[in-house]
């Protein structure tokens, strides 16, 4: 029974966390229904630092919790973890629940958002062609699949979300250093140490977000940020692990230069598809839905595979060549995408703008229409 029961309490762990994920991240469509494309970036990119943040709380406190809470009651350091996260978590999802507000057009005043502020986010999102949601319809639908947007944006966020794999190898690396006679770095230095690469994350989003924001484009930071991980990816794949330590160590606080662009792409499937809400949350669930079947390797069976569980096994860690050399594909492929799918906003552009000129809807940049047809 023992095992049995292991299984399913790692399923059931799994399936609850990732449960989560799909709210937490499905809550920026509601962050394009409030900001106009100048703002947006900066926005999306604060909301998601919370995945770099968030890390980097856990491992403080995990470390304080095995150091000070190990074996208190008769629970182990790990299981007290859990209990405060489990405390921790009640008042934030209460204070969520209170503030979160829904969209403009639906939201009713309160004493955080004032009828003359509704009616002012209603009339920035009427400037931009930001529709109010509709119903979905099956002719509707069918529709989202004739058009190029979720053929490049879903792809796009899905190699994003796995083009920075080498991060995860730090804590094996820094684990493999101890031996049965010799402790080179301790349980704690062991949680702490990789957290250098989530404040890497946390600055590396804020300049693309601002950097995007300024310029109104959001391909730039991908082709940047891609070359920076794959060219990381390549020189972790040749440097030895025990001859160069410090140059190692550099290199895994750089492997999450990308990890930032999540609030980029996200805002930008937002804005290209701003005239439909039903299409814009139809694509964003989807790229989250995708990039995270895409990554799961807590599923990992004998029979379950991901692709992840593949090229980045325990069992090779942390040399792991091939997740390296995988990942710098993974990199250049995300580039490619981002290429493709500014050319094709820039075609819909030049179509919108013929279409003008012929005495067509006048349409904002950050909105071009319905089209996107393939």
């Amino acid at each position: 029974m023992g095992p049995r029961y292991g299984i399913v309490m790692e399923s059931a762990h799994d399936v609850a966390m990732h449960i989560e994920k799909v709210y937490t991240f499905d809550r920026s469509p509601f962050l394009c229904c409030w900001y106009k494309g100048d703002e947006l970036g900066k926005r999306a990119c604060i909301f998601h630092t919370a995945s770099a943040i968030g890390p980097m709380f856990s491992g403080f406190l995990q470390t304080a919790a095995y150091n000070g809470l190990n074996g208190v009651h008769g629970l182990s350091g790990w299981k007290w973890l859990f209990i405060v996260d489990g405390i921790i978590t009640i008042p934030i999802a209460l204070l969520g629940f209170l503030i979160m507000p829904d969209l403009p057009h639906n939201t009713k005043p309160s004493i955080f958002y004032t009828e003359r502020q509704l009616q002012l986010a209603q009339k920035r999102m009427a400037e931009v062609n930001r529709n109010p949601p509709s119903k979905f319809t099956r002719a509707k639908v069918i529709g989202f699949f004739t058009s190029w947007h979720i053929y490049t944006l879903v792809p796009l966020y899905v190699l994003f979300n796995n083009g920075s794999g080498p991060s995860t190898s730090m804590i094996f690396w820094l684990k493999s250093f101890n031996t049965n006679t010799k402790t080179v770095y301790t349980i704690g230095q062991i949680n702490i140490y990789p957290l250098g690469a989530n404040v890497v994350q946390v600055v590396s989003t804020l300049v693309w977000a601002w950097w995007s924001d300024a310029m109104r484009l959001r391909w730039p930071p991908m082709i940047v940020a891609g070359t920076w991980c794959m060219i990381v990816s390549i020189l972790l794949a040749a440097t030895p692990l025990y001859t160069h330590i410090a140059r190692r160590w550099a290199l895994y606080y750089m492997t999450t230069i990308q990890g930032g662009l999540s609030g980029l792409i996200l805002a930008w499937a937002n804005e290209l598809n701003g005239h439909d809400s039903e299409k814009r949350s139809f694509i964003v669930a989807s790229c989250n839905m995708w990039a995270y079947v895409m990554q799961f390797p807590q599923f990992y069976r004998k029979n379950v595979l991901s692709p992840i569980s593949v090229i980045f096994p325990q069992v090779e860690q942390p040399r792991v060549l091939k997740g390296n050399i995988a990942t710098a594909c993974i990199n250049l492929l995300m580039m490619i995408f981002a290429l493709l799918t500014y050319s094709l906003q820039l075609r819909d552009e030049r179509r919108a703008k013929i279409g003008r000129e012929h005495g067509g809807p006048s349409l904002s940049r950050e909105s071009t229409g319905p089209s996107g047809e393939l």
